[in-house]
This record gives C-alpha cells, structure tokens and sequence, in this order.
C-alpha cells in the first residue's frame, strides 16, 4: 500500500467517525472537594441495640465521598465488630465528642440533650423521631444551634412511601408472633399453650386491631402456624387489600365495632394492638380498660402501636428488661422499639434504605442539595437551622411552623 492510498484511507476513516456516532464515557458524579463527615455514636439508651449502617455499607459510602467515623463499641449490641467497619474504611474513635462534631450524624434513637449540646452549629442528623415525647424545649434546643433534623418515620422514597416506617412494621409484624407464643407458653406463667393448631385441638384466637403492615406480617405468621385469626379496622379498602395480599379465604376481617370487638376480645388468646393515626400523632385508644377486664386470665396483650401513645386504655411503656405487666390478669406486652429484638436484622434494613440516600445526597453535593431537589427526602426534615419545619410537630409544641418548601424556593430561586 503507498502514501496515496493511506492518506486516502484517513480520509475514509475520519468521515466514517463524523457520520456515526462515538462513544462517550459518562460524566461521573460531582463530590465535594473535601469528604463529608459522617459520625455514627454508641447509642445511650440502653434498650437499643440498633445501630444505623452495618459494616458493608461503609465502604460503599467511603468511595462516594465520605469520611466515616464510628464510635467504638457502637456496633457490639448487634454483633457487629469495629474490625469490621474499620476492615471496610472507617475511623473508629473512642471520643463521642469527635463524632457530634460530623457534618452529619446518623443514630437510632433520638439525640438526647446532652447529645444536641456536642453537635456543632448548622449540622445535621438522621434519627428516630419519638413524636409522643417531643417538646418545645427539645425543639428550642435544636433550633438554637441551626440544626437540620431528619427523622426516619418521616422520609419517604421516591414513590410517596414511608420505606423505615414499612421495614420495621414488616420486622414488627413477624416479630409480635413469636413473642406471643413466648408468653403463652407455660415457662412465663402464660396459659400454657402452643400458638397455632395441632389436630384434635381447638386453634389459638389471634385478634388483630389495624390492617396495615405490622398486621399483613403478623396474620400471615399465624396462620401459617394454624392459628384463627380476625383482623379489625375501620378502612374497608385496607381490610379488602389485606386479604387480596395474604390470599387467606379462612381470615375474617371486620370494622371495629364495639360488640363485635368486644365479642372477639372476650374469646382471644392473643390480642395485637397496630394501629397508627393517618396524621402520624397519638394512635387512637379502641381498646377500653372494662374490654380488657373481661378478656381471659392469662391472655396476652400486645400494643406495637405503643410507639405513637398505645391503643389499649389499659398500656403503658415497657422495656426490654421488664417487657411485660399484668392488669385484670391479662399479660401486656409494651416494649416501643420490637424491631430492637433482632438488632442485626433491623441494622440491615435502616443500612440499606438510608445508604442509597446518603451516596446520592453526596452525588448532589451535600445534606442541603438533596432536601433542595428531591422532594420525597425533605419529607423527613422537621427541623432546618432554626425553624421548625413540621406542622404537625409545631402543632403539638406550640412552636411557629415554617413552610420548608418556602425556604427551598428562596434558595432555588
């Protein structure tokens, strides 16, 4: 081949490229120049034992433009090791001081006010939010130092769902069964028997109040032990869309009447207290102190809607240490956080909805980027440096509610 036939080649080649498109690498996403802190503590409350990113979810945080540190024994309650965090790229330190120094700091629990004292001004954290103890003075303290509180129930993804909310309702759900078998067995000085049916014995009556999810899980778990189970609740729509889910035909589902619950109380082993009001305040009390009177001796109670005040009238907070109480010799079980039972499990789900947010809150820039532009995710902000940003919650404390979506449209603007 001569210089004239590869000058005429050239030529070939380069309109070959103009008139064909060429591959193009993709843009990868914009970090910060400097990473972003983010500071997971030792949780002080002694009944939890969750914590809110397991050991895998490090790395994939560190490689998206964040600095981990993790207080050293924070993992222990669930079994996770700090060689384990550190293993995957994070600073383990033994100071809880340097870690509410963090941009961001990420926990269970909400911050106590020792805690809200130790962060440092215009930074944030991803919590619990308890919303049956929440206060003016709480909110105050956190307004004072411009703090940006995200709480869990609160965040929704992006098809308007409650994501933690149904993780730990799922969790609750499955978890409720196997504490009541606990104590209806003889062992806790319960009725003594099996929950389910062997045959040639009469099935255990499992009551159901609330047709969410905590019920989807708990009304599967039952019946597939062999269980009678009755689900109340005063949405048909929820009720007809249990069934479709569970594909039962044996389950009966019912509006919460008063004789008819009352009925059904009177006639239950087991009585599974899950409903939460639509507005995310108090649950409503269905239950009545006489109701409870006249159930069975021995029977167990079990209030998961706790968590938001309790649908019994006869419930109040228990631990995981002292779980249970009895009135009119019926078991109550009322411990707020179920899901703190199977801490590792419960680990895994917090650590898997939340990564996902945190590695595009640093593709977008930070905390403020992604409450800026995804709408779904500044559901969950209550507080924004200094004002409160809930109205529901600014409700309950008195305090002066400010529209976020305002703030947003004065930034974007």
């Amino acid at each position: 081949m001569g210089d004239k036939d590869l000058i005429g080649f050239s030529k070939i080649a380069a309109t070959y490229e103009q008139l064909h498109p060429q591959e193009k690498l993709m843009e990868a996403p914009r970090h910060r120049e400097t990473p972003i802190t983010l500071g997971i503590p030792c949780e002080t409350n002694s009944q939890e034992k969750r914590i809110a990113l397991r050991p895998e979810a490090v790395s994939l945080l560190v490689n998206n433009g964040f600095d981990v540190r993790i207080e050293t024994g924070a993992g222990d309650p669930c079994k996770h090791l700090d060689r384990e965090y550190s293993d995957q790229g994070a600073q383990i330190t033994y100071s809880s001081e340097d870690i509410f120094k963090c941009e961001i700091v990420l926990k269970v629990s909400p911050p106590t006010f020792e805690e809200i004292e130790l962060m440092k001004p215009n930074s944030t954290v991803i919590s619990a939010l308890n919303i049956t103890t929440i206060s003016e003075e709480y909110l105050t303290a956190l307004n004072k130092k411009r703090i940006t509180a995200i709480g869990y129930e609160l965040v929704q993804d992006e098809d308007g769902g409650l994501p933690l909310v149904r993780a730990m309702s799922e969790i609750a759900g499955s978890t409720v069964m196997l504490v009541a078998a606990e104590y209806l067995s003889s062992n806790h000085k319960g009725k003594g028997i099996i929950l389910g049916g062997v045959t040639g014995v009469p099935p255990t009556k499992v009551v159901i109040i609330g047709a969410g999810t905590v019920a989807e899980y708990a009304a599967r778990a039952a019946m597939g032990l062999g269980a009678e189970v009755k689900v109340f609740d005063n949405h048909i729509y929820k009720l007809s869309k249990l069934k479709e889910r569970l594909n039962f035909h044996q389950l009966y589902t019912s509006a919460i009447d008063s004789v008819m619950l009352q009925d059904a109380l009177i006639r239950a082993d087991v009585v599974i207290g899950a409903l939460r009001s639509a507005e995310g305040g108090r649950s409503p009390i269905v239950v009545t102190e006489n109701m409870v009177a006249q159930m069975k001796p021995n029977s167990v109670i079990i209030d998961v809607s706790i968590d938001h005040g309790g649908c019994f009238e006869t419930s109040h907070p228990t631990t995981h240490l002292k779980p249970t109480f009895r009135k009119f010799d019926v078991i109550h079980y009322c411990v707020p956080n179920i899901a703190s039972r199977v801490a590792r499990t419960a680990t895994t789900a917090i650590s898997n909805i939340f990564t996902p947010m945190l590695v595009e809150a640093a593709d977008l820039g930070g905390i403020d980027k992604i409450i800026f532009a995804k709408n779904w995710f500044a559901k969950g902000v209550y507080a924004y440096k200094g004002s409160v940003t809930n109205e529901m919650i600014a409700k309950k404390t008195g305090m002066r509610y400010t529209n976020l979506e305002l703030i947003i449209a004065t930034h974007i603007g």
